[in-house]
């Protein structure tokens, strides 16, 4: 039996992440036969946030990651909102989903074209894309075009960036969110170029980005049976539709294997396992309200810095994203697999795009975006919404008026957590164990399993100390 450790060619996601494969030949064919997925820096926000001002989290959270600074920064509102039962103004709930829409058509057209893409076919042959492994790629009818769409992807991208900027303000790390509405006072002219911007996206999406997943599913058909998972789905909802939050684009539910139908989400079912993660076992399968973030390395068996967030009184692993949100919300149900993930997020991407060009004709010029808001000097609040990657909760404490309490529980640390108290892995370690690999030393089969939950360990890990000394960075005049 050999094992493998993919670290450095585990590019092409956001931030650190190493894991360890175990391959063995299981009734004559090569497979992985164990997994061990690891968040290699500690994650430290919670601690940063400790004692603070509780809107401070409103600015230090979207830093957590430059891909979905929109979630964080809505959830950090969110939680800030729900400790005061307040209400924002219609024109900011109209605004608020058409910044995060535009960063999840980016998120996912970036995913495709750029991380997961170069899995399942040639990249372009020219600066700036660098070689990859000589692995044998297959080939079909359309992937050829999947390679020469992956250089306009780029521009896709740029596009869905400048869109969000109209009323984000900058992007990725847009400042409009804050507690009682935005800061964005939207014009005609805004309105307008945001169109603009929508309209050649959604034909790039019908044009492109659909048909390509559709040329690649097409060449890679063994992928609907490869990657399964846990097959337990979570997602916490999006895009609210109605003032009260009643209502949502995508809903709020789960979705377990053993029941076979969509039930509600208990808030109160969700805990984090720490048995195999760099914490104080102290901390073990506490509800996020009540979590702590005590470190403790090295310790024992464990292997990760990223907690195991579980759901229900058996502590069963759920994978959240896009599959989990289209599962949940019945708009596809094909099934659990890589391919399923990549078709689950393309048709989620034309879905959200066309529900903005609703949104957009919500607006309403000269109504106001803002309500006076006043955080209580004591009391809770959960900020729960979807990044791209899947379901995210911020979970806060106020007291004498300063954050007591903060935690947090991103995407990644649902599907690339490691094992819980139970020994249970977590969704990307199941769904990698079982993959076929021809070439133990290019594990592309691996990768593919990987990408397709889209990774985000920039999530999921924050923290490090840098060797040598530091760098002093002065604003101002010299």
């Amino acid at each position: 039996m050999a094992t493998v450790t993919i670290m450095d060619p585990v590019t092409r996601i956001e931030g650190h992440m190493k894991v360890e494969v175990s391959i063995d030949t299981v009734g004559g064919q090569q497979q992985i036969v164990d997994a061990r997925c690891t968040g290699t820096l500690f994650r430290g926000f919670e601690k940063l946030l400790e004692g603070r001002n509780p809107h401070d989290a409103t600015v230090i959270t979207p830093r957590i990651c430059g891909v979905c600074p929109i979630s964080h920064s809505l959830s950090s509102v969110m939680a800030l909102e729900d400790a005061a039962q307040f209400m924002v103004p219609e024109n900011a709930r109209v605004i608020r989903n058409l910044v995060l829409g535009s960063n999840f058509v980016m998120s996912h057209i970036l995913h495709f074209y750029l991380l997961a893409a170069l899995d399942f076919v040639p990249g372009p042959q020219a600066q700036p894309w660098q070689s990859a492994w000589q692995v044998d790629l297959r080939s079909g009818s359309g992937l050829g075009q999947v390679s020469q769409n992956i250089a306009a992807a780029v521009e896709a991208r740029r596009r869905a960036h400048e869109m969000g900027a109209i009323f984000a303000g900058r992007m990725p790390s847009g400042h409009t969110y804050i507690p009682g509405g935005v800061t964005a006072v939207p014009k005609q002219q805004d309105i307008d170029q945001f169109r603009g911007h929508l309209n050649w996206l959604i034909n790039f999406i019908n044009s492109a980005y659909l048909p390509d997943v559709q040329a690649v599913a097409a060449a890679y058909g063994d992928y609907y049976g490869i990657g399964a998972g846990s097959k337990n789905l979570l997602a916490f909802g999006v895009f609210d539709l109605d003032d009260m939050g009643q209502q949502r684009l995508l809903g709020r539910g789960q979705y377990e294997q053993a029941l076979g139908q969509v039930q509600p989400v208990d808030l109160q079912a969700i805990t984090e396992s720490v048995t195999y993660s760099w914490y104080n076992d102290a901390g073990n399968n506490l509800n996020p309200s009540e979590g702590v973030q005590e470190a403790v390395y090295p310790k024992g068996q464990a292997y990760s810095w990223l907690k195991a967030p579980r759901y229900g009184s058996q502590y069963k692993p759920y994978e959240t994203g896009a599959l989990a949100r289209m599962y949940v919300n019945g708009d596809y149900r094909d099934g659990i697999s890589v391919m399923d993930r990549h078709a689950a997020r393309a048709q989620e991407t034309l879905k959200i795009a066309e529900a903005m060009v609703g949104w957009l004709g919500e607006l309403r010029v000269g109504q106001p975006v803002y309500a006076d808001y006043a955080c209580p000097t004591d009391g809770t609040g959960i900020g729960l919404t979807e990044a791209p990657r899947g379901a995210l909760g911020h979970w806060m404490r106020v007291t004498d008026s300063r954050l007591d309490k903060y935690q947090i529980i991103t995407p990644t640390c649902w599907n690339a957590s490691p094992k819980d108290s139970q020994g249970v892995a977590g969704p990307m370690e199941q769904a990698l164990i079982g993959t076929p690999v021809m070439d133990p030393s290019k594990p592309i089969e691996a990768l593919r399993v990987i990408h397709s939950f889209d990774p985000c360990l920039s999530c999921a890990v924050h923290v490090m100390q840098p060797d040598g000394k530091a760098t002093i960075v002065k604003a101002g005049s010299v």
